[in-house]
């Protein structure tokens, strides 16, 4: 039967959230270099959206395939992307001209925004500064609409310089690349009257750009920047491992010369110098984006902060668990009872304490474990070679798919195999998402010795650790540790059909599971007894579990969605009347996905890898565990309700896609990543 669905489109809903992370920077009460990274962390978002996303739109609307949308309705979204970008770059500009750069100043830190604005007593040490730090550095190269044309990198910032030649008044154009490995952004000046100054490295080079062109007039110069496709296609499904490698390798490095799917401008360019620069660089109408004077804001992260008297926020330390003392090996304790971590609230030190148990314990014969995003310098890569050098079987999943950081992970898996740890490389046609390991062991006769399993919602990376907010859980339960030993032989190719009785596998178990859930809260709901479903994700985008849930809103299921990001479903519509879409930005980047179903006063709780997305559900090797010690699940629905309550960085996302803060003043505040940090941390006394 047909169905009046709706959805939001996953582009339009994915820049609903970006801009809930802007609005960030316009809250007063957030410190004030805390809005400052915000801004950074709205527009690196901004510029990754556009390398993948946008390209890919691009490139349907010059006649690419897709099997998502057609050469017209590809061109219609750039066209709304663009509109609604525009709209919040006015709210970025206007946020930092009227909220960041006037706080700057009641803080004594002058950051200078033009050349106008610099007082005489700075002008002579600007000048010294561009001779002797910046001017080794440049190197003009001449921009002509007829000679061969200049390449323009990905991510870097050039200068576009009009002069004037005074002999004979003929215009000439140059293109200037900004020195950024020699010379910081931000430079910091003098100190003047108690106050400290701060300059663009650019707007240096503006001020002293005559210098370099001797026998020219500089009529004017305006900065701009490419943005290139930065995806990776590849036809694993018929390559081998060894060809997929090489073609990695090759493709990335080619990623930074890929077609141009944005050029961002200064918007004060004018018309006639903006036309010549698009037909000196062959560039399309649609690729144009006027930008800020000040492009690539995302390096406003590295702002430095002069003022001594001025600190960030306070984030709280990672706490370490009393119950794991000095005496108690995680082993030993995960050999009693499940184990549970909130990351980046507990120390991510404990996961690599874990390893390093591993690595001494005679009886672990064999370590696996996936790595999809792993720090540089990892310390857990540095276990799992000492595991192997120790004489441990290490089996390590490789996942070259993963965006951005197929470099990092070629180079890491090329150090392990050095080390004797065997490499399983990408599973052809699919990625690879779970974040699990597994330690098995055995007695000294043969026989199987408790083992231990690990699933989270996170990567082994000890720097996002420290960033993101995720779950973790170490068991012993024997039936999770065979699960996830048959999940890591389908890696392996041994198991092609397998059989899991606790964990959920897309293609396998995953989704029917969740239907039957659903179809369970339906019919409490019809009989009349409380139906409700709790469920946080990072995305929620396939339309076939939407519909899932529209039908259970139908039938009077209450659910509540915490969704970060991406979400497609529409609310406050006849078929989604009891569903409320809860959004969390805050310190840390919510980024743990937990389902609750009530199931007639059960209460199961899931957590894993996944998100509701069409490649999460489908074309991924993800892993989601029950929680199964009734205290660890008082303890996960606990978190989710906290993060309900929230009343401070909380917002509920409407039909139209506004971020509708609950920020309310007459209750009593609730900041659920300050309050789950306290809840923990009394549960954390001895």
């Amino acid at each position: 039967m047909e169905n009046n669905y709706r959805y939001f489109n996953r582009d339009i809903s994915w820049l609903s959230f970006n801009y809930r992370v802007l609005l960030e920077a316009a809250d007063a009460s957030v410190s004030l270099y805390d809005r400052i990274n915000f801004i950074s962390i709205y527009s690196s978002n901004l510029e990754e959206f556009y390398k993948v996303r946008v390209a890919e739109h691009k490139a349907v609307a010059r006649g690419g395939y897709s099997e998502d949308m057609t050469q017209e309705e590809a061109t219609e979204l750039i066209i709304r992307i663009a509109d609604e970008v525009n709209k919040q770059l006015e709210d970025r500009i206007r946020i930092f001209q009227e909220g960041i750069l006037p706080e700057l100043r009641r803080n004594h830190i002058v950051f200078y925004q033009s050349m106008q604005e610099v007082e005489e007593a700075h002008k002579e040490f600007i000048t010294n500064y561009f001779r002797e730090e910046i001017f080794p550095y440049l190197q003009p190269v001449p921009v002509s609409r007829s000679r061969v044309k200049v390449f323009l990198r990905a991510d870097r910032l050039y200068l576009c310089t009009r002069l004037i030649r005074k002999d004979n008044g003929v215009t000439e154009y140059y293109i200037i690349k900004l020195p950024y490995s020699k010379v910081p952004r931000f430079v910091e000046l003098p100190q003047q009257n108690g106050c400290y100054y701060l300059m663009y490295m650019e707007d240096i080079i503006k001020m002293n750009i005559g210098l370099m062109f001797p026998g020219y007039e500089v009529d004017s110069s305006y900065c701009c920047k490419i943005s290139r496709d930065a995806d990776i296609m590849v036809d694993d499904e018929s390559l081998t491992t060894e060809v997929l490698v090489e073609q990695l390798k090759k493709k990335v490095k080619k990623r930074k010369i890929g077609a141009v799917c944005r050029f961002v401008y200064e918007r004060r360019m004018p018309t006639d110098f903006l036309q010549y620069m698009v037909e000196a660089f062959e560039l399309n109408p649609d690729e144009l984006i006027p930008g800020d004077k000040h492009l690539n804001l995302e390096d406003l992260s590295k702002l430095p902060n002069p003022n001594p008297a001025l600190v960030k926020s306070g984030r709280p330390s990672p706490m370490r668990l009393k119950c794991l003392n000095k005496k108690q090996s995680i082993m030993t304790y995960v050999g009693k009872r499940d184990l549970l971590l909130h990351y980046p609230y507990h120390s991510f030190d404990h996961f690599i304490h874990f390893l390093y148990e591993a690595v001494h314990d005679p009886s672990a014969e064999e370590i696996m474990i996936t790595q999809y995003r792993v720090a540089q310098h990892s310390e857990v890569i540095n276990q799992l070679i000492a595991a192997a050098q120790n004489g441990k079987k290490v089996t390590v999943f490789v996942e070259l798919k993963a965006r951005f950081d197929e470099e990092n992970n070629l180079a890491t898996a090329e150090l392990m195999q050095k080390a004797g740890i065997h490499i399983i490389y990408s599973m052809k046609g699919l990625k690879v998402h779970a974040k699990v390991a597994l330690v098995l062991r055995r007695h000294k006769d043969g026989k199987p010795k408790k083992s231990f399993a690990y699933i989270s919602t996170g990567n082994f990376n000890e720097k996002t650790a420290t960033l993101y907010a995720d779950s973790a859980l170490f068991t012993s339960n024997p039936q999770i540790v065979k699960d996830l030993h048959q999940l890591f032989l389908v890696l392996k190719r041994e198991v092609m059909e397998p059989e899991f009785h606790h964990l959920l596998v897309p293609r396998f178990n995953l989704v029917p599971r969740l239907q039957e859930l659903l179809e369970f809260e339906k019919r409490e709901a019809k009989a009349g007894r409380k139906a409700l479903v709790v469920l946080k994700m990072n995305a929620l985008q396939d339309t076939a579990m939407i519909d899932e849930l529209y039908k259970a809103s139908e039938a009077g299921v209450q659910i509540e969605l915490i969704v970060r990001g991406i979400c497609c479903l529409i609310p406050n519509q006849p078929y989604s009347r009891n569903i409320r879409i809860t959004r969390i930005v805050d310190g840390f980047l919510e980024h743990a996905r937990v389902w609750c179903f009530h199931h007639g006063g059960e209460e199961l709780v899931f957590f894993g890898s996944p998100d509701w997305m069409r490649r999460n559900l489908y074309r991924r090797i993800e892993a989601v565990t029950p929680v199964l010690d009734p205290s660890l699940k008082k303890e996960m629905m606990d978190m989710l309700r906290i993060q309900l309550a929230d009343n401070q960085k909380a917002c509920w996302v409407n039909e139209h896609l506004c971020n509708v803060l609950k920020k309310r003043e007459d209750v009593r505040p609730i900041r659920a990543q300050k309050d789950f940090y306290l809840y923990l941390k009394e549960k954390n006394l001895p």
